[in-house]
């Protein structure tokens, strides 16, 4: 498909730069399938837009400082790495800004007396960086990384302490992602408490974000564009949970674009989800028949965006780009800081 038949025009004053306060008061636009009216309603409404029996699935991963600042050790050029995925203990892939100015075998320097070697080039223009020293690179990244802020917010304000508590959910756990399943921004304690209280079940993953799910797409037809690989788990209790409650007529709603993926990665041909570890570059467009969700609840995303293409093929292009604008008409706030939907084909 054309990548411009996922383009829309958004004005800039709709993309949220901080997150309402508390994150349960966000607007959430619910959209069935067919010819449904869309509906208003807000996060907290969400106990009562699922039936028991059904289930919630959240991403529990935990936002790394994966944004670096630095040079060349010979102090000529200024160098910026955005963390991508880890390789093994010492390694990360990574996206550097002026990254022609660097040579495999160069040493980098960045803030806190951290210091990485280039070590090999891949295909998608990313870099492997060997994190030097004896301490884990999580403590590298706690003295010299800074959060890694999606960059229509990043380049209209500075990150500042506040984001460190805005820009992760609470359910992180598993440190490794450098983006936020942003889906999950708007759960509190208070909204699990009234979850439960439905009858409304929860189940836990892990995703880890990659720096790719910030890059544009480039390629003009969907064919022609390449996902970058994240590392997922899905436990065996997780998908043996899934499976009993959807055996038994619940309905799995995934809170996230992240956790529908991994889930389709998961699934066989009988739509039974299995347990899963290891990298995935699912890629969903319109066309692709969806085994292990029901539903899905995600923020508003950007124009020809995969995962623009990826609720398009949940709901269809036209409904939601029809969605779309109904949100822009309405004053909805887009993107991570943004508010939320509920899509229930």
């Amino acid at each position: 498909m054309k990548v411009d038949l996922f383009d829309f025009d958004l004005p800039q004053e709709r993309i949220a730069l901080r997150p309402v306060r508390p994150r349960d008061a966000a607007r959430m636009l619910v959209v069935r399938g067919g010819d449904a009216p869309f509906e208003d309603a807000g996060v907290r409404d969400l106990p009562s837009l699922l039936n028991p029996g059904d289930v919630l699935v959240f991403n529990d991963t935990r936002v790394i400082p994966a944004q670096l600042e630095g040079r060349r050790a010979d102090g000529e050029a200024k160098i910026g790495a955005t963390l991508h995925k880890r390789i093994d203990l010492r390694r990360w892939q990574a996206f550097l800004k002026n990254a022609r100015r660097v040579k495999i075998g160069d040493q980098l320097v960045f803030g806190g007396g951290v210091t990485a070697l280039a070590e090999e080039r891949h295909a998608d223009g990313s870099l492997t960086l060997f994190f030097e020293g004896e301490e884990p690179v999580e403590v590298l990244l706690d003295r010299a990384g800074t959060m890694p802020l999606p960059p229509y917010i990043a380049s209209k304000r500075g990150v500042d302490a506040q984001d460190l508590e805005d820009y992760q959910t609470m359910f992180a756990r598993e440190e490794g992602a450098v983006a936020a399943p942003t889906a999950s921004l708007h759960f509190t304690p208070r909204l699990i408490d009234a979850i439960d209280a439905a009858g409304i079940g929860r189940a836990m993953l892990t995703l880890h974000v990659g720096a790719g799910t910030f890059l544009p797409v480039k390629a003009e037809d969907t064919d022609d564009h390449q996902m970058h690989a994240e590392f997922g788990r899905i436990p065996a209790e997780t998908a043996a949970q899934l499976n009993e409650a959807r055996a038994k007529g619940g309905k799995i709603i995934a809170v996230g674009t992240t956790v529908l993926r991994l889930l389709e990665s998961a699934v066989d041909e009988n739509g039974i989800i299995q347990p899963f570890a290891g990298d995935t570059s699912i890629f969903i467009t319109p066309g692709y028949r969806l085994r292990a969700v029901d539903g899905l609840m995600t923020n508003f995303h950007l124009p020809k965006s995969t995962l623009m293409m990826l609720v398009s093929a949940l709901m269809g292009r036209e409904r939601m780009m029809a969605a779309y604008a109904h949100a822009i008409a309405n004053e909805y706030r887009f993107y991570s800081y943004g508010d939320s939907s509920l899509l229930l084909p």
